[in-house]
C-alpha cells in the first residue's frame, strides 16, 4: 500500500509548488473528466474556527494523517495537546519541521511512532481518499489507535458520495501531478466502510458548510 503513487506527487509537482506559495488553487482531476477545487490557502494559514472547535471534541494524544503544512498540529499543539502530523510530501513535511512542530514524513500504512498510542486520528480535508481504499485506510487507522481510540473523518458535502478513481493534481498554470489513487466518501457511504474495518459511526456533524463523522473501533 505505500508504494502507491501519493497525493499530487510526481510530474511537475503542483501540490509542493502550492505549498510555498506558487499558486493559491488546485485542481483535482478524475480520468472520467470530473474534477474538485481545492483552495491552498485554507491548508497553508492558521486553524480557523471550525478547525479549533473540531479540536475541542477531539482527545489526546492527536494523530494528524495528510497534515499537510500543519494547521491542525499547530493549533492542536497551541490548546496543550500531544499532536503528531503525519505526510508523504517532502516540502509540506519540511514546512511543519521549519515551524518547530512535530511531523513524521512517511505513508500511514508504514510504521509510525508510537503505534497504539495515539487517541484520536483526524482525516480531514478530503484525507478519507487516501490511497483509494477507505476500508484500508480506516482499518489502519484502527490499527494505530489505543483501544477505546476514535477517528474523526471529514466527508463530502455529497452524504451520497461514494466513489474511487485515478485522478491527477493540476495547478493554475496548467502544471500536473503524476496519477495516484483517490476517494470521495460522503457521511451516508462513510457507516459501511467503518463497519468493514471494525468501526462504527458515533456521531455526525455540520460546520461552517462542512461535514464529520466520529468513528469508534468495535470491540
Amino acid at each position: 500500500m505505500s508504494d502507491l503513487a501519493t497525493f499530487g506527487a510526481g510530474g511537475a509537482e503542483p501540490y509542493a509548488r502550492a505549498l510555498l506559495g506558487t499558486d493559491d488553487t488546485l485542481y483535482l482531476h478524475a480520468v472520467d473528466g470530473s474534477r474538485a477545487r481545492f483552495d491552498v490557502t485554507r491548508w497553508t494559514e492558521d486553524a480557523d474556527a471550525v478547525d479549533r472547535a473540531l479540536l475541542r471534541r477531539a482527545r489526546g494524544p492527536v494523530l494528524d494523517i495528510g497534515c499537510g503544512p500543519g494547521r491542525m498540529v499547530k493549533a492542536a499543539v497551541q490548546r496543550g495537546m500531544k499532536a503528531l502530523g503525519v505526510d508523504v510530501s517532502p516540502v509540506a513535511v519540511e514546512i511543519v519541521r521549519g515551524a518547530g512542530l512535530p511531523v513524521h514524513l512517511g505513508s500511514i500504512f508504514d510504521a509510525i511512532p508510537h503505534e497504539g498510542s495515539w487517541s484520536t486520528a483526524l482525516l480531514l480535508d478530503g484525507n478519507i481518499g487516501i490511497g483509494g481504499d477507505p476500508v484500508a485506510l480506516l482499518s489502519r487507522c484502527r490499527e494505530v489507535l489505543r483501544s477505546n481510540g476514535d477517528v474523526i473523518v471529514e466527508t463530502h458535502a455529497d452524504p451520497a458520495r461514494d466513489r474511487a478513481y485515478q485522478g491527477s493534481l493540476v495547478g493554475m498554470d496548467g502544471r500536473v501531478s503524476d496519477t495516484f489513487p483517490w476517494a470521495e466518501v460522503g457521511r451516508a457511504a462513510l457507516a459501511a466502510h467503518a463497519a468493514d474495518a471494525g468501526l462504527r459511526v458515533t456521531q455526525g456533524w455540520m460546520a461552517g458548510g462542512r461535514s464529520f463523522s466520529r468513528l469508534l473501533a468495535v470491540r
